[in-house]
């Protein structure tokens, strides 16, 4: 028996299942199987999330492993696509279940195997005779009249009869001008019909070429009927997924990287509303300089040119696997604070424990200046960041920034640079 439902396999990450979302029960009542892989399970740490999972979720999952091929097909697209730093193993071995699931159920006709491949649509294997062995296809004489002018289907007539009779006799000639002079006067009967109407119906005419139709207002609405049809048009919204346009293989995850790469090869993506996902927003960092672009977010310098000149960027990425970036129109870079004298270096200890409070200009705001990422300072300031406890907001003792003067550090890290005010401080 067929199935009705409108996804077969349905891929999971550990994302929708910590959050619930979608339930369980809406997966049941769309897809046919729910597959993941086995390092999704021990990624959960929480030990009440993980026993819910276990409870509600496993008993309707089945946890497959992906080949090595499949797992190395999957890295080796994700390192061309730079999204490779950003994927775990689990992740990996999640993009590389979908890949193998859906190589199995279609073939690799349709994945891509790099970035912005164009994938060729098979032929149909059924052809025409007509147009391969140069053979005509017989003429209807009764549809080719229907398709026609009532003028040209006689033409077209007389000189079909003629073709059929070439050596005929005067009789036969005579015959076919008689038939094509009837009918010239049947035709020129009716259309001074049509003309010569009287002005009751004519006006009948107007009044109901003048007069708006109910629908005329409710054409450029947005109802339930026509929603599927107005989210057709947009490329870029998310689509319903239905029993007549099935979807064989599909993964759901809120990681960007894993929803780029699967949308970079053409793989099954929805969302959590179980809508098939054709694009998708996020940003990334670009330089300034030379306009290189990371998607760690959490970088302060280019990994191109070395400079703190990244920007936040907003991008895309379409279902043909095309990644585009979103640039601001005639945006201007900020120069303010870029030209300033650096301090002469203060004599003491290498770690600058004797050196407080003497030297680095006014008010020592050119101690410890941080200009590059191989410096000592910005990497003991990294590694002191990542041991710093989490602030708690309901500590009797807490103050917050505005307070403490600690607004400047853009959300806890390193400051770069001495800020945009510089100049001001020598006044």
């Amino acid at each position: 028996m067929a199935s009705t439902k409108p996804i077969h396999t349905v891929v999971l990450d550990a994302g929708p299942m910590l959050k619930n979302d979608p339930s369980i029960s809406s997966l049941l009542a769309k897809a046919d199987r729910l597959v993941t892989v086995p390092a999704v399970i021990p990624e959960i740490r929480d030990a009440t999330a993980r026993a819910r999972i276990e409870t509600t979720w496993m008993p309707f999952l089945e946890t497959i492993a992906p080949t090595a091929q499949s797992v190395k097909a999957v890295t080796d697209f994700a390192r061309r696509t730079g999204d490779l730093l950003l994927l775990s193993t689990p992740d990996l071995h999640i993009l590389a279940l979908t890949y193998e699931l859906e190589s199995r159920r279609n073939g690799l006709s349709n994945i891509r195997t790099f970035p912005r491949q164009k994938l060729v649509k098979p032929k149909s294997s059924v052809s025409r005779p007509d147009e391969h062995d140069g053979s005509l296809a017989p003429v209807d004489e009764g549809k080719l009249s229907e398709q026609q002018s009532p003028v040209e289907a006689s033409e077209t007539a007389t000189t079909v009869h003629a073709a059929k009779d070439p050596d005929g006799d005067e009789s036969s000639l005579v015959k076919d001008e008689l038939v094509e002079g009837a009918r010239s006067l049947r035709i020129f009967d009716a259309l001074s019909n049509q003309t010569h109407l009287p002005p009751e119906s004519e006006a009948a005419k107007d009044s109901e070429a003048t007069v708006p139709s109910e629908d005329s207002d409710s054409e450029g609405w947005i109802t339930p009927a026509n929603i599927q049809k107005y989210q057709a048009k947009d490329p870029n919204a998310a689509i319903p997924i239905t029993a007549e346009k099935p979807l064989d293989v599909a993964c759901i995850t809120s990681d960007f990287a894993m929803q780029n790469v699967l949308l970079s090869m053409n793989l099954g993506l929805v969302n959590t509303s179980l809508q098939h996902v054709r694009n998708i927003k996020t940003f990334v960092l670009r330089c300034h300089a030379c306009f290189g672009t990371t998607k760690e977010m959490t970088r302060q310098f280019c990994p191109g040119c070395g400079k703190p000149t990244l920007t936040r960027v907003s991008c895309s990425t379409n279902s043909k696997g095309e990644f585009k970036l979103h640039l601001k129109k005639n945006m201007q870079w900020n120069h303010r604070g870029d030209r300033y004298s650096i301090p002469k270096p203060v004599p003491g200890s290498a770690n600058g424990k004797f050196s407080q409070g003497r030297g680095g200009g006014k008010g020592g705001w050119g101690q410890a200046l941080i200009l590059a990422e191989d410096q000592k300072e910005y990497l003991r300031a990294a590694s002191g960041n990542g041991r710093k406890k989490e602030t708690d907001l309901m500590d009797k003792d807490y103050l917050p920034g505005i307070l403490t003067g600690d607004r400047g550090r853009t959300g806890g890290r390193p400051k770069i640079g001495a800020g945009r005010n510089v100049n001001s401080k020598k006044r």
